[in-house]
C-alpha cells in the first residue's frame, strides 16, 4: 500500500504545530496502524528527521495509551483501540489525517502525545473504598447480586484512554467519570463513600476544564470498550441524591 499521512507535529507543549505530510509506501494490510507509524519512524530516522512521537504500552487494547484520532474519529474508524486497528480497513492511494486528542484538559506534550493526568486526580479524588484493617474478610462475607456485579464489571472495563473526551464535541470527560463511579458506588463495598465519591469526582472533573455534557452519545459510540450512554444519567441521579444528602450544596 501507499499512503499519505498528514500528521500533527508540535516540538512542545509552547510550541505552535503544524500538519505535515509524509508519503510512505510498502504497507502491508497486516499491519496494526502503530505498526505502520513504527516503520514510518525507521525512514523518517535513517532519513536523519525526527520521528512521529505517539503513546503506547501495551499493544493489546487493554491499556488505551495509544489514541489518537484518525480521519476525526477517535481511535480511527473501527471502534477499537489505535493499537488493535489494522491497516486492512484503509485502501491504497489513501490521505489518512492523524491528530492527538483535542481538549483543552488534555494540553500536547509532543507531536501525538497529549497529557492524560487529568483523569488521574479525578480518580484520585474519590476512586477507592474503605479497607478495614484486621485479616482478610471470607470470600462470601458480603453477598453481590449478580446484576450488580454485571454492572460493576461493566463500568470496570474503561481503560481511561480518553477517546470519550476526544470526540466529544464539548471536551466532556462524563463517560469517563460516570464509569469509575458507578463501578463503586454499585458495589455493596463502595458504600461507605457512596456521597462523598461522586461529589468529589464531579468536582474535580469540572475543576480540570473539561465541558459540560449536552448528551450528543459520541462519547458512547467512541468507547473501544462499550462503556453505555446510560452510565451517564446514573452518575446524574447519584450527583443528585448526593447534593440533597450534603443539604443541596453540590460537589465539593
Amino acid at each position: 500500500m501507499r499512503l499519505t499521512l498528514r500528521i500533527w507535529r508540535q516540538r512542545g507543549p509552547e510550541q505552535p504545530g503544524a500538519m505535515t505530510a509524509y508519503e510512505i509506501e510498502g504497507i502491508s494490510p497486516e499491519m496494526s496502524f502503530l505498526e505502520m507509524l513504527d516503520t514510518l519512524n525507521e525512514r523518517l530516522i535513517l532519513r536523519g528527521e525526527e520521528p512521529v512521537a505517539f503513546d503506547h504500552d501495551c499493544r493489546e487494547g487493554i491499556c488505551g495509551a495509544c489514541g489518537m484520532v484518525i480521519n476525526g474519529q477517535a481511535h480511527g474508524p473501527e471502534r477499537t483501540t489505535t493499537c488493535q486497528l489494522h491497516m486492512r480497513h484503509f485502501h491504497d492511494g489513501d490521505t489518512i489525517d492523524v491528530e492527538p486528542w483535542r481538549a483543552a484538559a488534555f494540553p500536547v506534550v509532543k507531536d501525538l502525545v497529549v497529557d492524560r493526568s487529568a483523569f488521574d486526580r479525578i480518580i484520585g479524588s474519590g476512586g477507592f473504598i474503605s479497607a478495614p484493617t484486621g485479616s482478610a474478610p471470607d470470600a462470601h462475607a458480603t453477598p453481590v447480586p449478580k446484576p450488580v456485579a454485571d454492572t460493576a464489571f461493566e463500568h470496570a472495563e474503561c481503560i481511561g484512554c480518553g477517546a470519550c473526551v476526544a470526540a466529544c464535541p464539548n471536551g466532556s470527560a462524563m463517560l469517563f467519570t460516570s464509569a469509575k463511579v458507578t463501578h463503586l458506588n454499585v458495589l455493596p463495598q463502595g458504600q461507605p463513600e457512596r456521597e462523598s465519591r461522586v461529589l468529589d469526582m464531579v468536582g474535580t472533573m469540572d475543576e480540570e476544564g473539561f465541558g459540560g455534557c449536552t448528551n450528543t452519545g459520541e462519547c458512547a459510540v467512541a468507547c473501544p470498550k462499550g462503556i453505555p450512554l446510560q452510565s451517564i444519567s446514573n452518575m446524574n441521579r447519584e450527583f443528585l441524591r448526593a447534593s440533597l444528602k450534603n443539604g443541596g450544596h453540590g460537589a465539593r
